[in-house]
């Protein structure tokens, strides 16, 4: 399971993820402490790999893990090309070219289907770039007809987890996320080019908002010698007389903007989350409006 803990102080932080139990009811009177796993400085990733390697996680993790309902086609699909649940992954020479085109295919497919979204109002603003991010309507991925595939698809690409608290439909509660993938132009964001994004007076977050980058590739944040992928209203940063913020992004800093700017990385492309924390009736109303992120030559 995880979870986000929002409390800016660290030291509340830490008390509030040590109230976190989780435990087996019938071990309730002698349960064991809980395991908090953190990356401890070590690399990892959170992406599935390329080629025959992404099929042979995809067949260990289908040993361990419940087939859903949903999935028993797919599964039945998978069989046809030597994944099978109990029996060893040993694909044939057809089946190991099958699997090796389709891994790039997919991966190419699912770039597009996530980045260039082909959903029916999926702009917030229809004269805008920010798209909603998180296009399923429940966890479950179950409308009355049919289950989100495309949906589910895109958001699971570039994203993990999902609750209903991250697609808020009353004001004050839950979240709000929104992608930009392009700039004002239309074109892809780029590591290597310098950029600034106005975030209008009033933001509508009754806690507060955050602007985080993340890598198109490996989808994590970021990486950057500045170690530091976000920014947000928790922050001290320089605004403007009308209340808006300027933020920056590109290799090097603006002189005397470095705490409104996040560091990119030339050679690598990156998009954009805007998450807005008890959303308020202006972004639901879309009175509240905010610029696209521009280029600046």
């Amino acid at each position: 399971m995880g979870f986000r803990v929002l409390e800016p102080d660290p030291e509340k932080g830490k008390a509030i993820i040590g109230k976190v139990k989780v435990y087996p009811y019938i071990q309730r009177t002698k349960a064991a402490p809980v395991r908090l796993l953190t990356p401890g400085g070590k690399d990892w990733s959170g992406t599935q790999p390329d080629g025959m390697a992404y099929w042979q996680r995809l067949h260990e993790i289908i040993q361990r893990e419940p087939v859903d309902e949903r999935d028993r086609f797919y599964m039945a699909m998978l069989g046809n090309l030597g994944l099978e649940k109990g029996k060893p992954f040993n694909p044939d020479e057809r089946q190991r070219k099958a699997l090796e085109r389709g891994a790039t295919a997919g991966k190419l497919l699912a770039q597009s289907n996530t980045f260039a979204k082909r959903f029916s109002n999926v702009r917030h603003w229809p004269d805008r770039h920010w798209e909603y991010a998180l296009f399923i309507k429940d966890p479950s991925q179950r409308l009355e007809s049919l289950d989100q595939l495309w949906e589910r698809s895109a958001w699971f690409y570039e994203a993990v987890g999902n609750s209903k608290g991250m697609v808020s439909s009353m004001p004050g509660l839950g979240q709000a996320y929104l992608g930009a993938y392009t700039d004002k132009q239309d074109a892809w964001l780029d590591g290597g080019k310098n950029y600034r994004l106005r975030i209008a007076g009033n933001p509508p977050a009754r806690q507060f908002w955050s602007l985080t980058l993340y890598d198109t590739d490996t989808r994590r944040f970021v990486e950057n010698s500045m170690q530091k992928s976000d920014v947000s209203s928790r922050e001290t940063l320089q605004k403007n007389s009308d209340g808006s913020v300027d933020l920056y992004f590109g290799p090097t800093a603006p002189a005397g903007k470095e705490n409104n700017w996040v560091q990119t990385v030339p050679g690598k492309h990156w998009f954009a989350y805007l998450r807005l924390y008890a959303p308020t009736e202006a972004y639901f109303d879309k009175s509240w409006k905010m610029d696209d992120i521009e280029a600046l030559h």
